[in-house]
């Protein structure tokens, strides 16, 4: 077999281009109710991101490919939280209502490079299970239709003429520098003692966008340097059109100064299944201080969970205290609480009864399903390792 000559990218087709066949022009008549559409499409699927590289690229993705195919994925590391369970949930629906597909990728492989579980992979496969059975639970649309559950493992094997050919013509292109920065993807700094594994992880993950023919990138704040990497890989071998990138904001730890929910400290985390007082008692003890928006987590909550799902925030309180409330609007329950008319002490039973309302199902769910409960004793039986 003749050599690839040294300068070109693999001749796979996951690199050809993202062509968006041009449509047929539409008539005058029709035209403002299309681009009313297009921009309805457009606000709801840019709401998911808190940044997004690059806007005038997906509305014109999103003008000219009715269903475009969004990446999204997951280490299998450990029980889920709410800012994985509910706020994926929330997220892929947006996608989904858009017309858009969605491949999420279950990296069991990566979670393996990554030491989870303490690399074996017959747990990190388990884990992959329940977090599934937690989506269908907790009310992930469209699952087997427009959202496609894919396991790196199963998928790489079955294709790896494709895949490790494009690994390599990443990890080619880039110096090791520039791999190290995108190390965070992984829980991870440039001053870690990392294996050689974790140094292929990037180039995998970067791999991954183009193998799955992803147009969207739709992922943490966390993962955007590897992303950004894709779209200079795009630079490199001359690719015109590039993976748009969709970054979802991080919800923090319950606790003060804790910028990220851990899966693996329980002090910061709401588990998908935690019981109804368990779920009182962590935002009862949640750092909450009084009239202070900046920093404070079961606002975040409120904002990126509560709103998006109820469209409304019920706060039930005394009459000596104002009454019970509905919030429409998140920018008029901050007015309330900058100004001390809505307290902690009122905000935090609300909250914790509305985070109850969405979680019952899944609790429902793996108390009453016989296969979800045997896989959560086992996923709580697991030692989380870092």
């Amino acid at each position: 077999m003749d050599k690839q000559p040294a300068d070109q990218s693999p001749p796979v087709k996951e690199m050809q281009s993202l062509s968006v066949e041009s449509q047929v022009q539409p008539s005058s008549s029709s035209a403002s109710n299309q681009t009313s559409e297009e921009e309805r499409r457009f606000q709801i699927v840019r709401s998911i991101g808190e940044e997004c590289i690059q806007e005038d690229e997906l509305r014109n993705l999103l003008a000219k490919k009715p269903e475009p195919i969004c990446y999204d994925g997951f280490e299998p590391s450990g029980r889920m939280h709410i800012a994985q369970g509910v706020v994926k949930a929330i997220n892929v629906n947006k996608l989904t209502s858009c017309g858009c597909r969605v491949k999420i990728w279950i990296a069991d492989w990566f979670a393996q490079l990554n030491n989870k579980m303490g690399g074996d992979l017959k747990k990190i496969q388990t884990v992959g299970h329940y977090l599934i059975e937690i989506w269908k639970a907790v009310g992930m649309n469209s699952i087997g239709d427009k959202v496609e559950f894919l396991w790196s493992s199963e998928e790489i094997n079955s294709r790896a003429h494709e895949y490790w050919p494009l690994v390599m013509d990443i990890a080619r292109r880039n110096k090791l520098p520039r791999v190290m920065r995108c190390v965070q993807i992984m829980g991870r700094s440039e001053t870690d003692e990392l294996t050689a594994a974790q140094i292929l992880y990037p180039c995998m993950q970067c791999a991954d966008i183009f193998f799955l023919k992803a147009d969207i990138c739709q992922l943490g704040m966390d993962q955007r340097k590897v992303n950004v990497l894709a779209r200079e890989y795009c630079d490199d071998i001359k690719r015109k059109n590039k993976p748009i990138i969709l970054s979802h904001h991080m919800l923090p730890g319950l606790q003060q100064g804790q910028e990220k929910m851990s899966k693996s400290d329980p002090s910061s985390s709401i588990y998908m299944e935690d019981e109804e007082a368990e779920v009182n008692v962590k935002i009862k003890k949640a750092f909450c201080p009084p009239q202070i928006v900046e920093g404070n987590p079961c606002l975040e909550y409120i904002k990126y969970i509560i709103f998006p799902w109820f469209n409304e925030f019920k706060v039930e309180r005394a009459a000596s205290n104002g009454g019970d409330k509905t919030y429409n609007s998140f920018e008029e329950l901050v007015s309330d609480y900058e100004g001390g008319e809505l307290h902690p002490g009122d905000l935090k039973p609300s909250l914790a009864k509305a985070l109850n309302k969405i979680l019952q199902p899944v609790r429902d769910h793996f108390t009453n399903d016989p296969t979800a409960k045997d896989l959560l004793k086992r996923v709580k039986s697991y030692r989380v390792t870092r």
